[in-house]
């Protein structure tokens, strides 16, 4: 019982890894003992996330293919599975933002968002689940967003694409379980990223966002490594179809 959150020799792949939360998660797994995958689509970006991990001391891999193409998804997947070994761990982490007033959101970035955020975790999800089926384990975790649950101006399609991701996540559940798999998902809040920098810096924003968190204050990245090694991990073994919210509170305050 003691190695209840110890990752070590897990294979966990967290797709959108190169930059950003996507390599935060990264790293911190890789600090609590997983070897890791890392994916963009570029493959520069791609090698040098992995090293950068590798020269701290980590087991890193690195896999370049694009998330939202099936074809590249299943040739990655199959490559993986082959030559690296067999992969313990996915987390769809691959995401976009694009912001627009709703009636005036061009189609292609819409096209854009819900293939990224979206159709990208139902086929990664397929290839990996196909493999994790016949060995009967295996966990996924799906990065959602407190748009998961609640809209805001400019962001209809994000939020669109996250909702799907909560639902995509209860119903790769139920017909995943029953092979010892586990699919949950993390629902980040309000953390200061590079995707949220304008934001953190608009003195307005901010304060308004620090009256409506009960934490009352913005999240830290490394805030979101404990939720994902819980769920990466073996003291999460019976637990499934499950949105865990990091988010100072929010959610549950009016």
């Amino acid at each position: 019982m003691t190695n209840l959150f110890s990752l070590d020799n897990k294979k966990i792949l967290v797709t959108g890894s190169t930059r950003g939360l996507g390599f935060l998660l990264a790293k911190g797994l890789a600090q609590h003992g997983a070897e890791i995958i890392v994916n963009g689509t570029q493959t520069e970006s791609t090698q040098k996330a992995a090293e950068a991990l590798r020269a701290e001391g980590f087991i890193a891999h690195a896999v370049s293919f694009d998330v939202t193409n099936s074809q590249a998804v299943n040739q990655a997947i199959d490559h993986i599975e082959s030559k690296i070994g067999p992969i313990d761990v996915l987390i769809n982490n691959a995401g976009i933002q694009r912001r627009h007033k709703f009636t005036e959101f061009p189609e292609k970035d819409w096209d854009d968002v819900i293939a990224v955020n979206q159709k990208s975790v139902f086929l990664v999800s397929q290839a990996v689940a196909r493999y994790m089926i016949q060995r009967e384990r295996g966990k996924i975790i799906n990065i959602g967003s407190m748009q998961s649950e609640l809209g805001r101006d400019t962001i209809t399609p994000y939020a669109a694409s996250k909702g799907a991701v909560k639902m995509l996540t209860r119903g790769m559940c139920v017909e995943l379980a029953r092979y010892n798999i586990q699919v949950n998902g993390i629902a980040p809040g309000y953390f200061k990223t590079d995707m949220t920098q304008a934001l953190v810096d608009n003195k307005e924003f901010s304060d308004w966002l620090c009256k409506r968190t009960p934490a009352a204050r913005w999240g830290n990245p490394e805030e979101l490594v404990g939720g994902a090694v819980y769920l990466s991990s073996k003291a999460s073994d019976f637990v499934n179809g499950h949105l865990l919210f990091i988010d100072g509170g929010m959610l549950a305050a009016v």
